[in-house]
Formats: structure tokens, C-alpha cells, sequence
């Protein structure tokens, strides 16, 4: 009996020879498996230990099989492709995620559609009609504001991975990031260097994580028994512009501070830049925190201190969630707790 290795070599030889298309039953008879079984590690559903899998996978290397996928979605009735509803293509955030979800689908053959739903809840709406027209398996939905309701509704027809939220439904499965301990953590770390005066560029206060973040700040002040006041906490919108022209309102009201806490890394980039204008160094005249630690905080000037969230992790779970709900299992991933990533935009208040 040949080994599972000459079988594929002497598979792939033959078909070389007689110019033949490689097909997924050569790939079964390479590694000593059914076509079926094949064809279930593909998409995703099958059972099997790692040692099948690893021979499957080394097998279509081997050969050379592209499998065809509008073929492998005819026979096990799904389309192989998964949809996927952000908000801003764009984002620094959500792109690290679509790179996440991408990569986890890739490994099984499945296929993501990409759509924005520009945090509007009737054009996520929209995306997810032309994401059904499309016959997706599943969809996931990165946050959002599609009511809770319309996701329990939408997951009695498929399932439905949401990030940001955290609702319990059948068919559905929420991933949601702690933002109160992350903000928590921020505020304390900077009240832990002794600044008492400390400036919140909060979110838009519709999404979820942005309320979370105000009132983990508002908490942190709260223990360490600092008043809190509604004239150091400015309106966000989660991008750099508005950050900027909060520290400058912040600046033009003559409110004191000595820190700002942004509740992402985008407005603490623009409240940088704002200060800098301003002729305020960071973090000699005010320290700053940013929150999400993207890609571009540790090559800020200075660095910047932040909370970590795992943005490519996120994307990673999420696939990995419907993925397990495609093929009839129960998802138990959990998203990391937020870390305080120490830099250097942040310092001892100076007396």
C-alpha cells in the first residue's frame, strides 16, 4: 500500500502527464480520505482531527487543486462567502478587523462581501438586503446601529456574529469589547501620576462603546474622589478633525487641565496636533491618552500611551464564530480584557 506522500506525488505525476484537471476526488485518494470529507474540511464543517486536516491541506498544495467554489456551494447548498457589514471602509480600526476576518475565511475557502454602513442605521439596512440578495452563509456586523431587534429578527433567517453589543438570541452570537475597564484604566493611570484636571474627548454618544468609555471615565473619578465636571468632557466624533477642534474649544474656554484622556487613538491625534498649534508640548505642558492602540500610536511623536483592543483579534473571532455556527457548533470565543500600553505622551504632573 502506498504512503499517503508517494500516492500524491504519483496522483500528481498522472495528471501532468495527461494534461487532466486536478480534482477533489484525486485530492481524497492522495491522502487516503472520502471526497465528502474533503469537501467539508473546505468549507469548514467537518470534524476531523488535525492530522486529516493537515493532510488534506498538504495534499491540494501538492496537487495544485483549486477548488471551485460556485460548484462546492451548489453541493452543500451555501454560496461559501460570508457577508460583512462595517462602517467605514476607511476606518484605521475596522480595516485592521476586515484584514482579521478576511484571513480566518481565507483558511477555509470562504469568500468575504464587504459593505459600509457609514453608522446610519437605514443604509445598514440596506447592506444587509444586498448582502441577503446575494445569498451569503452568514453576517457579521462590525458594532453599528442596527437595532437590537432587527439583529434578532435578521438571525432567525441566518446566523449573525455582531461586535460592540452584547445580545443573547438563537442564531445570533455577540462579541463585545469591555470599553468602561479600558477607559477606567486610562483615567486611573493618569490620575495615578497625580493629574487631577483631566480634559474627555468623548465619542458620539449613539454608539455603545462610546457611552461605555464616558462612564468608565466618569468611574475612575468617582474612586479617586475628583469632582466630576461636565466643562472638561468635549464632544467627539471618533476621527482626528474633531479632536482637534475640541482641544481648541477646550483651550478657547480657559477651563484648566493638565492631561486629556481621547477616547480613540484618532481624536488623540488631532488633540496632538491641536496642542501642538497651540504651542503645548506633549507631554512636558499636558499628557495624553488615546484609546485602541492603532497601528500609528507607537510611531506618533511621542509615542502614545493607550489602551490596547484587539482590532485584528476582533476580526479574527468574529469569522471564527460564524464559521462555528455554519457548521453546527456553539461559539465560545471571548475578546481580550483592554491593556494599558505605557508610552511616553504621558507624565508625572509636574509641581
Amino acid at each position: 500500500m502506498k504512503s499517503p506522500k508517494s500516492a500524491t506525488k504519483s496522483i500528481a505525476a498522472a495528471a501532468k502527464a495527461s494534461g487532466a484537471k486536478v480534482t477533489l476526488g484525486m485530492v481524497a485518494e492522495a491522502c487516503g480520505v472520502s471526497p465528502s470529507t474533503v469537501s467539508r474540511i473546505l468549507n469548514g464543517t467537518a470534524v476531523v482531527s488535525q492530522e486529516k486536516r493537515d493532510a488534506v491541506d498538504r495534499a491540494i498544495a501538492e496537487l495544485g487543486f483549486v477548488p471551485n467554489p460556485i460548484a462546492r456551494g451548489l453541493a452543500g447548498g451555501r454560496t461559501l462567502s460570508a457577508g460583512v457589514v462595517t462602517q467605514a471602509i476607511d476606518s484605521p480600526f475596522y480595516g485592521v478587523a476586515l484584514r482579521g476576518i478576511e484571513e480566518e475565511l481565507s483558511q477555509v475557502g470562504y469568500s468575504p462581501l464587504f459593505v459600509s454602513g457609514h453608522w446610519n442605521a437605514k443604509e445598514e439596512q440596506r447592506c444587509i438586503d444586498v448582502l441577503r440578495s446575494r445569498r451569503v452563509d452568514g453576517i457579521i456586523v462590525l458594532t453599528g446601529r442596527l437595532s437590537d431587534e432587527a439583529l434578532r429578527k435578521l438571525a432567525k433567517e441566518q446566523p449573525v456574529v455582531v461586535t460592540g453589543r452584547s445580545i443573547k438570541a438563537p442564531g445570533l452570537y455577540s462579541l463585545d469589547f469591555n470599553d468602561f475597564e479600558g477607559a477606567r484604566l486610562a483615567t486611573h493611570h493618569l490620575l495615578s501620576l497625580g493629574h487631577r484636571q483631566i480634559a474627555f474627548i468623548a465619542g458620539d454618544p449613539v454608539h455603545p462603546d462610546a457611552q461605555e468609555r464616558l462612564r468608565g471615565y466618569r468611574a475612575a473619578l468617582e474612586a479617586a474622589g475628583v469632582r466630576y465636571k461636565a466643562s472638561l468632557v468635549l464632544p467627539g466624533k471618533f476621527h482626528e478633525e474633531s479632536g482637534l477642534m475640541a482641544v481648541e474649544r477646550l483651550i478657547d474656554s480657559r477651563e484648566p487641565f493638565t492631561a486629556i484622556f481621547a477616547a480613540n487613538d484618532q481624536m488623540a491625534f488631532g488633540a496632538s496636533l491641536a496642542l501642538y498649534r497651540r504651542g503645548l508640548r506633549v507631554p512636558e505642558d499636558v499628557s495624553l491618552v488615546g484609546f485602541d492602540d492603532l497601528a500609528g500610536a507607537a510611531h506618533s511623536v511621542p509615542p502614545l500611551t493607550t489602551i490596547h483592543q484587539a482590532a485584528h483579534e476582533l476580526g479574527r473571532l468574529a469569522a471564527q464564530s460564524l464559521l462555528q455556527m455554519l457548521a453546527g457548533q456553539k461559539p465560545t470565543a471571548v475578546l481580550p480584557e483592554p491593556r494599558l500600553i505605557v508610552r511616553s505622551s504621558a507624565r508625572p504632573l509636574q509641581p
